[in-house]
């Protein structure tokens, strides 16, 4: 099983109501929980570590992850308010605004972790969890505890707005990109994480050098390019469709890549390490097959398995 660590929360998406006026709408989301989702409905095994709260979101969110087989041993309960991601699409772009102090999600901490993950084979980390505290000390604690057994992928999602201390958020992301297996980054996280001159290119190697046996590299429109340690690389296009919006478009994509992964028997470390470049190409261009339906579509919705 595909264990992912991270958040899971409410985007409330700008919609028109019956009187004119823009309103919002809750939908179920989090980068972490779009991917769960997303491969819960691809029929992959797949589990969620988060903290979801008891108010009427959090069972919103469990509603979700049953309704889309995820399974839910792992969640953290309490009390505490569900984040709220307040998105504002423009040209079908979204841009966030998030309420998260004292959350759920955001206020876990290395304690709150489990001791022993029996059945699960993968971990897949990122989104917003690892930049705010404490939850970004307990999800790398997690990686600290099982990921030298387990295959790992890494997203950063970088969110400048979220960093409050750039030193620590850097020595913590460095040392858990170190860690994994698979490290997914858009050309502006590269850019982020090796700032300077040198073009994306040039700033993949030094990724590489870092840890990861692959590294992808998603540049919107034009598509997704993969890195293998051998020095080669593959890329595939993004599949044409009429975009709606593009929430949870990267999540999805991460789900497609995982699951395709999965499904060949390559996402282990030792495969990882010697991973062909067509296995890699076929895992990506599922990732971009996934992702052209959650865009076709308002919010995170990702496809079943039938509808590809």
């Amino acid at each position: 099983m595909i264990l992912c660590c991270g958040e899971a929360l409410i985007d409330m998406i700008e919609t028109p109501t019956i009187s004119g006026e823009l309103g919002f709408v809750p939908h179920s989301g989090g980068a972490i929980f779009n991917t769960a989702i997303a491969l819960g409905r691809l029929d992959t095994p797949v589990g969620l570590l988060t903290g979801l709260s008891s108010d009427m979101f959090g069972q919103q969110l469990m509603a979700a992850l049953k309704a889309s087989h995820v399974d839910s041993d792992r969640v953290i309960h309490s009390d505490r308010p569900t984040t709220l991601a307040f998105v504002q699409l423009k040209d079908g772009q979204a841009a966030y605004s998030f309420v998260d102090e004292n959350s759920a999600g955001r206020m876990l901490t290395p304690e709150d972790m489990p001791t022993h993950l029996p059945s699960v084979s993968a971990l897949y980390l990122g989104g917003i969890s690892l930049a705010c505290e404490p939850c970004a000390d307990a999800y790398a604690a997690v990686l600290d505890r099982f990921g030298s057994e387990r295959a790992v992928m890494l997203d950063p999602n970088i969110r400048p707005d979220f960093i409050r201390d750039q030193t620590r958020y850097r020595t913590r992301l460095n040392r858990m990109i170190a860690q994994a297996d698979i490290v997914k980054v858009s050309d502006e996280d590269l850019n982020w994480i090796i700032p300077g001159p040198e073009s994306l290119a040039e700033k993949v190697p030094l990724l590489l050098q870092a840890g990861p046996s692959v590294v992808i590299v998603t540049r919107g429109s034009e598509g997704a390019i993969g890195y293998l340690a051998d020095g080669s690389d593959v890329s595939v296009p993004v599949k044409k469709v009429e975009v709606v919006d593009t929430v949870g478009a990267g999540d999805t994509f991460n789900a497609g890549v995982l699951s395709a992964l999965d499904q060949s028997g390559h996402l282990t470390k030792s495969e990882l390490r010697t991973l062909p470049a067509n296995a890699l190409r076929v895992a990506l261009s599922k990732g971009a097959e996934v992702a052209a339906v959650t865009v076709a579509r308002a919010g995170a919705n990702p496809p079943w398995a039938h509808e590809l």
